[in-house]
């Protein structure tokens, strides 16, 4: 799916978050879409206005009582203080899949709203040649697809955003199942199978 080149170094970029779609897309670049020329740069998009950030910004104040510490450790779990450590992971992850390649981790804010287009933005300004984003679709939104709303994202998956509106190119990933292989969507392919 993914074409190998010519020998000349790519900028491969993961949408990088800590969900199960975004570990199986980094997966799928480290088998399937880098080389050992290739630079990797994990992208997290970061929404300082989401509720989890928020709420676990709240619970660190300190005039909060005492059995809030451990509410704060849970909420940390999926955001706040522990991103650095998915990161840290994925990084982790990739030196040992393939530890000739250099790894990058960017961090960046929402710009405006929409985290498509942030994201966008930044594989564009870093000159990307490859973006691989974790998919998750239900079973009806496969099935009917998506449509748009007078021109504005609602409605959109954020990975088929990015898939219809890149110069590059864009491969949206679901992991099935621990051998079940891949199913990818690009401009060119969709709901294409690749076995494990």
């Amino acid at each position: 799916m993914v074409a190998m080149g010519d020998g000349s170094a790519r900028r491969v970029m993961v949408v990088a978050d800590p969900t199960r779609e975004s570990a199986g897309a980094l997966q799928y670049a480290l088998s399937h879409a880098v080389l050992e020329e290739d630079e990797l740069i994990l992208l997290h998009v970061e929404n300082p206005c989401s509720w989890r950030n928020t709420l676990s910004t709240l619970l660190k104040w300190p005039n909060l009582p005492v059995n809030s510490i451990s509410a704060s450790s849970t909420i940390g779990m999926e955001g706040g203080s522990n991103e650095v450590d998915f990161l840290d992971e994925m990084r982790y992850a990739c030196k040992l899949a393939q530890p000739k390649i250099r790894v990058r981790v960017e961090r960046s804010p929402i710009e405006g709203k929409e985290k498509a287009s942030t994201i966008l933005s930044q594989a564009k300004a870093m000159g990307v040649d490859i973006l691989v984003i974790g998919q998750r679709r239900s079973f009806s939104s496969a099935i009917l697809g998506y449509k748009r709303s007078g021109g504005s994202m609602r409605g959109i998956d954020t990975a088929e955003y990015l898939i219809e509106n890149s110069n590059f190119t864009c491969v949206a990933v679901q992991k099935k199942g621990q051998n079940g292989g891949y199913l990818l969507n690009s401009k060119t392919q969709k709901n294409f199978w690749l076995l494990a």
